[in-house]
């Protein structure tokens, strides 16, 4: 058959073997944590060095030095480094501006202006706008949950609900926006327009966006009345570092770039508006980099090991076996769906997850006839929607780390995925759009 042409040859037990890393992770994790009913007695660290080594023992076929090489190219993955750059720098940018009082400042401001109900949907909107804007939940992510931590300890509210608003609506833009990775890797491998695509995906996300505001809507009212603000008067200039990253960020400007403008202004208003000395700012930044620790350390582990899994044919046997079986059009959508976001569970990065099933996803959707524009935004959805769940995913991990709590405390408060997850269920079953059903 056409579409197992380069799977068909992957064992029950070959497939099984090579994705038993991330069944040993999953189990270490997120069962014994279910289990003793404490997400902060297992350190994701450790549990990631448990199924690495695992991964490293049972690579079959090749000497120790070339499965740990294996291993090393994963974690060495240029975008795997890209992340630990962006951690390095937002550690250092958010201790800094903690350090000299912008994001204090900049909190405060929000507090003066903003009624207590409309704190947790305005937040959302925020992120939702921002991601849309740059095209990136990462960088939304960094821009934004220094505030929202901020934010939710001058208003004595949970902080891992208020970073789980700002996780939920950057993946709004990473899933929609034109200059979105995911999005020039969905539409490329289905060979149409972006514009197209936007306009079959806004019918699910749109939807599912409008959902969430309301329960947050409902929620900020609900939590309000004992809501505590405590805004005090801040000199302005101590908001301008937090306004150059949000500015910047939403122009497009590289992650990068916005956070090393964040600290070079952070230490230049630091400088003139306080009383702390430059020793005293590099102090602070040191103190971030070093609370990036365990996340780095997270990062590479997870890039290692997905890479030997995805080396011992991890990935190949999942879509060889979720295509083995389609009948009719919903069912291959479903497949498509499915088959993206498992092997996004197994890349924990959906632009690389898009990428991998791509020319799959394009020749199932010749075979059933289904409209490009719609699998483009299958693609897309169903992606995003594993990598805002997952606990070790880039941006759920980078949130962990500037919140300084588990990457699960946010679960029980994301919202928008799970909502997401069920627009895309209707719309195969409901067939929806009606127009994006059948190519043209």
């Amino acid at each position: 058959m056409e579409l197992n042409k380069d799977t068909s040859i992957i064992r029950n037990r070959t497939g099984m073997m090579a994705l038993s890393p991330v069944i040993i992770f999953l189990i270490f994790y997120l069962v014994i944590s279910i289990v003793i009913g404490d997400f902060y007695k297992m350190p994701i660290s450790i549990a990631f060095i448990i199924a690495s080594t695992w991964a490293i023992i049972t690579t079959p076929h090749k000497k120790i030095s070339e499965r740990i090489d294996i291993f090393s190219k994963g974690a060495a993955n240029l975008n795997i480094l890209l992340m630990i750059w962006i951690f390095i720098l937002a550690g250092s940018f958010a201790s800094l501006a903690k350090g000299i009082g912008a994001i204090d400042a900049t909190v405060n401001f929000t507090l003066a202006i903003m009624p207590p109900q409309f704190l947790i949907p305005g937040l959302f909107i925020a992120a939702c706008f921002i991601s849309m804007s740059i095209g990136t939940s990462v960088g939304t992510v960094v821009a934004l949950t220094p505030f929202a931590i901020q934010l939710a300890q001058s208003t004595g509210e949970n902080t891992p609900f208020f970073v789980a608003v700002v996780l939920g609506g950057s993946f709004f833009g990473d899933n929609l926006s034109f200059i979105s990775d995911t999005t020039i890797a969905a539409t490329r491998s289905q060979g149409c327009k972006m514009s197209d695509k936007f306009k079959a995906n806004i019918w699910i996300t749109g939807p599912a966006a409008i959902a969430t505001l309301i329960i947050y809507f409902i929620e900020g009212s609900t939590g309000a009345t004992g809501m505590t603000i405590h805004a005090t008067s801040s000199s302005f200039w101590l908001v301008v570092p937090y306004l150059i990253v949000i500015i910047t960020a939403m122009i497009g400007i590289n992650v990068l770039v916005v956070l090393l403008l964040g600290i070079i202004s952070s230490i230049i208003i630091g400088m003139c508006c306080t009383n702390i000395s430059l020793i005293a700012m590099c102090g602070l930044m040191g103190d971030g980099t070093l609370s990036m620790g365990e996340l780095i350390i997270v990062t590479l582990l997870a890039g290692g090991m997905l890479e030997v899994v995805r080396h011992n044919g991890g990935i190949s046997y999942i879509i060889q076996k979720l295509t083995k079986h389609i009948h009719g059009s919903r069912g291959a959508q479903a497949c498509i769906s499915l088959v993206v976001g498992i092997v996004n569970v197994c890349t924990a990065n959906n632009t690389i997850a898009i990428i991998t099933v791509g020319n799959l996803s394009k020749q199932i959707a010749d075979k059933f006839n289904l409209d490009p524009r719609k699998v483009a935004s299958l693609l897309d959805t169903s992606s995003c929607i594993v990598q805002c769940i997952i606990p070790y995913g880039a941006q759920t991990l980078l949130a962990a780390g500037l919140a300084k709590v588990s990457p699960i405390a946010f679960q029980p408060f994301i919202y928008f995925p799970w909502i997401l997850a069920a627009m895309v269920a209707l719309s195969i079953i409901f067939r929806f759009p009606r127009s994006y059903q059948i190519k043209q």
